[in-house]
């Protein structure tokens, strides 16, 4: 019974440490860039896609959020106040809708990713590395 208990206590160690980064990305996006993690991934995902657009299925699919919330967040990135992201319609089938990453979108982007990444290494280099084998050990 032990061993359930170890790959349970293992996968909450490896959740809880995910967590904790996800939180320390969060706060810094939000505080830097006035930014969420799901935005900034949209605007990630967007910006490497071939033509540099994507439908709002695959966004949705990618980021992990629903129709809604997906649409809710698009429609913020393109407002005029922000101007990340434009929208077009899908010329082969009209009711496919496109977003796209404009200049200002992909600057943005870029700033924010020297950001992400350097909260993403200090937080790794603060032991987490250590603790994520030792996670990983104990599940082979």
């Amino acid at each position: 019974m032990q061993n359930n208990y170890d790959t349970l206590n293992t996968w909450l160690s490896f959740s809880q440490i995910y967590n904790g980064i996800n939180d320390k990305l969060e706060q810094a996006l939000q505080e830097r860039f006035n930014m969420s993690l799901k935005e900034f991934y949209v605007l990630y995902f967007i910006s490497q896609s071939g033509e540099k657009k994507l439908r709002l299925q695959q966004l949705q699919d990618l980021v992990g959020l629903s129709q809604s919330a997906i649409s809710r967040l698009v429609a913020r990135l393109e407002a005029k106040n922000c101007g990340a992201l434009e929208r077009a319609v899908c010329e082969a089938d009209r009711r496919g809708i496109y977003t796209s990453i404009t200049e200002y979108g992909e600057d943005k982007l870029e700033r924010a990713l020297q950001t992400y990444n350097e909260e993403l290494q200090q937080e790794l280099q603060t032991g987490k590395l250590n603790i994520l084998d030792d996670i990983m050990k104990k599940l082979q």
